[in-house]
């Protein structure tokens, strides 16, 4: 896929004249805060994260049974918080876990595109985590499933603040490998799933392959209550971060659910997460924990485009890899009960950059100051203090191209690309969308209200001020990194 490799090539910098940058930085407890709060009142967080899971796929969101696997227990879920009808992720696995973990667009981090086998990988060991920060608070941290943020020690979980983990360092596509015609360990060593501790060299376990992919949600499900339980008995706050496995290709299920639906393999994994979602949720309430843990479910991006594994965005237009809605609008619910007002649905703008800053200013943790910070504190919102997200607006990425530009109900498409595999056409007049009128991004319902170009190509303007002020890290960028400033 072709890329670009300069800001400059997104929009012409003479069109965008505007000032210094205003950095979205979260507003946190300070360290004296932090000290007069006993560790054991802090919320524990169980973050539960998907891997390509479409908008249209759970019941709440008008699947479930009609996908062939009703999901009761993700949607009794989404009834006890807030449930977002317009979360944002980054179009790819690797960026969005990426602007979870830092609160920060991808394409700052050298992260803005799945990396394939062979070429350099990660966040470099500059990037202060969320991890990070709530180790650095006084919370257990662990992650279990999927990393995709670096295969090589060093730039492991267990390097990025991360107490133990247990997982792939890469992604579910190559537990195919194995089993392929012409594949040889010696040509490409096959995925590995790994274990670690922090300070500790992680290990390998045993060969990512199919057998093992059928296998791993319920260990990874296991596991983390394993994690609960023991930060529970120890009463000490913590960070659970369940990146399940499913549904990204190959989607099959659990030997336990196959065949448990009689709608297939697909459906037969939407009743496996369903299940294994509420096996931890069930084990927050048998810690007694439940009221003091703040519960996120989410996916990290749009619906498979490889059939037969493809999935659905329901009644967005696209698939992963591209800006369409489907591409980006995920499901997102969060629970924290006494807290976040039960029964609320919100179609405000929110996005994965917030996740960070926002858990750390419910948790006194810190977010950093001696760089950007895309993301916004929305813990006011998510309380129900207010009915407003605190941000209007995303930049959309597609590896390092900024495609698109959402501002409020507007949407602005600087390129051309109908799919993960269809070459990426600058546009020579953007397209403009009323998602509200025209949800489908059909271009033949394209508006002429071309005053939204004035705030979107502000939130542009001030990216790219930014910029300069603090360069891009290069993907593939080794350790140690120093910036340049």
């Amino acid at each position: 896929m072709p890329r670009n490799t300069s800001c400059d090539r997104i929009l012409n910098r003479r069109s965008i004249l505007l000032g210094i940058t205003t950095f979205a930085l979260a507003s946190v407890v300070g360290a004296s805060a932090q000290a007069q709060t006993p560790p054991a009142q802090k919320p524990s967080i169980l973050f539960i994260l998907v891997d390509n899971l479409g908008y249209g796929e759970l019941g709440i969101y008008g699947g479930g049974a009609t996908r062939g696997a009703p999901t009761p227990r993700i949607d009794k879920l989404a009834t006890e918080g807030l449930r977002l009808t317009n979360m944002n992720m980054e179009a790819q696995c690797t960026p969005s876990r990426s602007a979870i973990l830092t609160g920060r667009y991808a394409i700052r981090s050298g992260t803005h595109s799945v990396p394939f086998g062979g070429v350099a990988d990660g966040l470099t060991q500059w990037e202060v985590t969320m991890a990070e920060s709530l180790s650095a608070a006084g919370y257990a941290t662990a992650l279990n499933g999927k990393w995709h943020l670096g295969s090589q020690n060093g730039r492991l979980p267990n390097d990025q603040g991360f107490d133990e983990w247990y997982g792939i360092p890469r992604t579910t596509d190559e537990a195919l490998w194995p089993g392929s015609p012409g594949y040889s360990p010696s040509i490409m060593p096959p995925e590995q799933i790994m274990e670690g501790r922090k300070g500790e060299a992680s290990r390998d376990v045993k060969v990512y392959d199919l057998e093992q992919r059928r296998l791993i949600d319920a260990e990874i499900t296991r596991r983390s209550i394993a994690f609960m339980e023991r930060q529970s008995q120890a009463r000490r706050p913590f960070f659970a971060y369940a990146t399940l496995t499913q549904p990204h290709l190959p989607t099959l299920p659990n030997p336990a659910f196959a065949g448990k639906t009689g709608n297939g393999d697909w459906a037969d994994m939407l009743a496996e997460m369903d299940h294994n979602v509420g096996q931890m949720l069930d084990a927050v309430d048998r810690l007694g924990i439940r009221d003091n843990t703040v519960v996120i479910f989410a996916s990290d991006n749009g619906p498979e485009f490889i059939k037969p594994w493809d999935g659905w965005a329901g009644p967005w237009r696209g698939q992963y890899f591209t800006a369409w809605e489907g591409g980006i609008r995920v499901p997102f619910m969060i629970r924290w009960p006494g807290k976040v007002p039960a029964g609320r649905v919100s179609d405000e703008i929110v996005h994965a950059v917030d996740l960070f800053p926002t858990l750390a200013g419910i948790t006194g943790a810190a977010v950093p100051k001696d760089r950007p910070i895309d993301g916004v504190d929305q813990s006011d919102f998510f309380l129900g203090r207010t009915d407003k997200s605190a941000r209007e607006g995303i930049l959309i990425w597609c590896a390092d191209r900024l495609q698109a530009v959402k501002w409020k109900n507007f949407k602005v498409h600087f390129y051309q690309q109908e799919t993960m595999v269809s070459p990426p056409i600058k546009l020579a007049i953007p397209l403009l969308f009323n998602l509200y009128t025209n949800p489908r991004e059909d271009q033949d319902k394209v508006i002429t209200d071309s005053w939204v170009f004035g705030p979107v190509l502000k939130m542009v303007g001030e990216f790219e001020a930014s910029v300069k002020k603090y360069p891009l890290i290069a993907m593939g960028t080794p350790d140690p990194y120093t910036p340049p400033h």
